[in-house]
């Protein structure tokens, strides 16, 4: 191996773990750092207006044994969906993530996510510049935010 070989390749290297670093620059650190459902939803989209929706479905248990590992599934069949937020409304930073969406992206998120208390989990879709909800009680019998 010559020496700009191994150079090149250490530059590439860098280059993939510095790219994770990339996906939090636009974080909306203040819609993350909300104490209620209400002002997240505020911070991320501009107001926390949403419309019951049954376009949006939600997978999760409805007793989870593990507040700290909740696996919840999102599929939605809204045209024109740009992103998909999962909150946990009784958890100290309710939202727990948001996904921004491409045009191609399909109807499905998947994540697992940390749950203090037993709360509603709410799903909201950003869809033409509207908000739409489902939620799903959630039983937590062993805390994962501390308790």
């Amino acid at each position: 191996m010559n020496r700009r070989f191994f150079i090149r390749c250490l530059g590439v290297a860098a280059g993939f773990l510095l790219l994770p670093l990339r996906a939090f620059a636009a974080r909306p650190r203040s819609a993350f750092e909300s104490t209620s459902k209400d002002d997240a939803l505020t911070e991320l989209y501009g107001t926390s207006t949403t419309t019951e929706s049954g376009q949006i479905r939600i997978k999760a248990p409805d007793i989870a044994e593990n507040g700290a590992v909740v696996p919840i599934t999102v599929k939605f069949d809204i045209a024109n969906a740009e992103s998909v937020s999962i909150i946990a409304e009784h958890n100290p930073a309710p939202l727990a993530v948001s996904f921004e969406l491409s045009e191609s992206s399909g109807g499905l998120v998947s994540t697992r996510i940390k749950m203090g208390k037993t709360s509603p989990v709410h799903a909201v879709v950003k869809a033409d510049g509207k908000l739409y909800r489902a939620s799903k009680e959630v039983k937590v019998t062993i805390g994962g935010c501390g308790g």
